[in-house]
């Protein structure tokens, strides 16, 4: 389990790297709002995508092979990146493309955790293991001042030293559960996703919420510079606040899932995340009071998070693996519509404003999806396990 933490939080914060540098980059660049939502919202889209081939990779040679060749692919781009520069947006666009890689661990961490554990505490252990998502805050809080410190390029070599140091935990700790583990092949995910209804109500639920997660984690620190005129590293602290919340909720929210049920849960998490967005959109309150909307959204959506991951082994406890690439994957591909869709509202339309107002009626959409659903979950497959639905 700490292995599997410490391999996500690190992987997380290296990921989300671009997303706290965005606004001096962007300065030394010339990204114009929709240039610079792109850049962070790249690595976004590549984490989402490449959880398919690191969820197969884990599923054939195991969990621990899999995130340790991951963290040595991360390493040398960062290296490289520290090296040679980052002088252009292709550039950039590029080095978000291999912190990809860094997205996709969550498709080996939260395997490598759920098969030691029985079904009954899946959601407090994923939770656990999937509050790596923590080392966002990390990132947002001391990227932008090293980078006022040193300069930008030099925080991506900076970088590499902790995820060093955790890559020497990860090889002599961690171990894959001794279950057998079918192999699965691409043919198996577009089986489950032709014959059962149920991975696209989950991949669209954690498309919101986790997707709204990363999203907002991404694109905050740009929003609280362009809304409110911070500078990158208050940008950085407002944005720490938001994804603290968010991240220290993910296991109480498995927690809670546990003990209330994971539908529950999860419906109470989008009525609320509906209500505070829409409350921010209307742009009152100045900007304290919009950090602290922020920071109670994504609290909810980290609540989310650990509640959807509840729920997940129970419907799929012997695809754990597949179904995590799956649905990591929707919550990438969340955040990175989330995250470019609001730079590009910001640079048409001059203002955030719709691009929140569409976020919260989807998250209200799928409270109403939720309804649908429940009941025919509850009685079709929560009487298999001793988890509540």
């Amino acid at each position: 389990m700490l292995s599997a933490f410490l391999y996500f939080d690190l992987s997380f914060m290296v990921w989300y790297l671009l997303g706290p540098l965005q606004v001096q980059i962007a300065e030394a660049l010339q990204l114009d709002t929709q240039q610079r939502a792109l850049m962070v919202a790249v690595p976004i889209l590549c984490g989402a995508l490449l959880r398919l081939f690191l969820g197969l990779m884990a599923d054939r040679i195991g969990a621990k092979r899999t995130g340790a060749l991951a963290q040595v692919v991360v390493i040398i781009a960062l290296a490289v990146a520290w090296k040679v520069g980052v002088h252009s947006l292709g550039q950039v666009l590029l080095l978000g493309v291999m912190l990809g890689v860094a997205g996709a661990s969550f498709a080996v961490a939260l395997p490598l955790a759920s098969r030691w554990y029985p079904p009954e505490h899946q959601g407090t252990a994923l939770g656990i293991a999937g509050a790596g998502n923590s080392g966002t805050v990390l990132a947002a809080l001391f990227a932008p001042a090293l980078a006022i410190a040193f300069g930008y390029q030099n925080v991506f070599g900076l970088a590499c030293i902790p995820l060093l140091v955790v890559l020497a935990i990860f090889l002599v700790f961690a171990k894959d559960a001794p279950v057998a583990v079918p192999r699965k092949g691409l043919r198996d995910y577009a089986t489950v996703l032709v014959g059962n209804r149920d991975s696209w109500w989950f991949m669209f639920f954690y498309a919101i919420t986790f997707g709204g997660f990363v999203g907002f984690a991404g694109a905050l620190p740009g929003y609280f510079h362009d809304q409110f005129g911070f500078e990158p590293k208050l940008a950085g602290w407002a944005t720490a606040a938001c994804v603290l919340a968010g991240s220290l909720m993910r296991p109480l929210g498995g927690v809670i899932a546990d003990r209330i049920g994971g539908t529950r849960s999860l419906q109470m998490v989008y009525v609320a995340v509906t209500v505070l967005v829409a409350t921010a959109a209307l742009g009152i309150g100045g900007a304290a009071a919009t950090v602290a909307l922020f920071v109670l959204t994504l609290l909810c959506l980290g609540a989310g998070n650990g509640a959807v991951f509840q729920l997940v082994p129970q419907r799929f406890g012997a695809e754990i693996g597949l179904m995590t690439g799956l649905i990591g994957m929707a919550g990438g591909v969340g955040g990175f519509l989330l995250a470019a869709g609001l730079g590009v509202v910001k640079q048409q339309l001059g203002s955030y404003a719709l691009g929140l107002w569409l976020f919260a009626v989807v998250a209200m959409t799928a409270a109403l999806c939720l309804v649908g659903v429940k009941q025919r979950w509850r009685l079709h497959w929560a009487a298999t396990g001793a988890a509540r639905v």
